[in-house]
């Protein structure tokens, strides 16, 4: 699922640290108890060793949080986040820059809609939601939305990302939202890899 197994961290360093570069840091909610210390290690490590790239992430509990905390802890100033809709878990996006759904116009971004509604599973969902039906079940949509613009930003100013860091759950890989901004990435050739690569940057 890595688009590098044996990917260093100075390749990524070389590969990836340049004016306008987006790093997407993101990943599961559950995240086993060891293994915290060390996602926050690793924002802290990109923000300090990176001098040029920004940092993304969705603003989730979890993986999303841990990462994010390990930029601010470097330069806050860095770290942005999208949100699936305007005062999303306001308190932990605090300091940081913001770009909530609401205020994105789907109808003039149609590749957003499009690779979000590329699983015919979340087809009826999104185009619901699109066209303003707003309930708990299509509110799932907006979460989804969320994690395509993470990757492939928008035609309205939002840049697309350079390269994505995800947490995943190890025993049930590629699932639920992560699964869906793996799959994102994929489809639109932005690389990426899990803890299996980065952890080792940590050594």
């Amino acid at each position: 699922m890595n688009t590098d197994e044996h990917l260093t961290f100075q390749s990524f360093l070389t590969t990836c640290d340049f004016a306008g570069s987006v790093i997407l840091l993101e990943g599961k909610r559950a995240v086993l108890e060891e293994d915290k210390p060390r996602l926050t290690a690793l924002g802290e490590l990109l923000c300090r060793e990176m001098k040029h790239a920004r940092f993304r992430s969705g603003n989730a509990p979890g993986a999303d949080e841990l990462f994010s905390g390990g930029v601010a802890k470097v330069d806050p100033d860095r770290m942005e986040v999208i949100l699936p809709y305007a005062g999303h878990r306001r308190q932990s996006s605090a300091g940081y820059q913001t770009h909530a759904l609401d205020d994105i116009s789907l109808a003039a971004e149609p590749e957003v809609t499009y690779y979000t509604r590329s699983d015919s599973r979340k087809a009826k969902l999104v185009d619901d939601f699109a066209g303003g039906i707003t309930n708990r079940f299509t509110i799932k949509a907006a979460y989804l939305l969320r994690d395509t613009v993470k990757v492939i930003g928008t035609r309205s100013g939002i840049s697309k990302a350079t390269f994505a860091l995800f947490y995943d759950d190890l025993n049930n890989p590629g699932q639920g939202g992560t699964g869906h901004t793996m799959q994102v990435c994929k489809n639109n050739a932005v690389p990426f890899a899990d803890q299996t690569v980065w952890m080792g940057w940590l050594k």
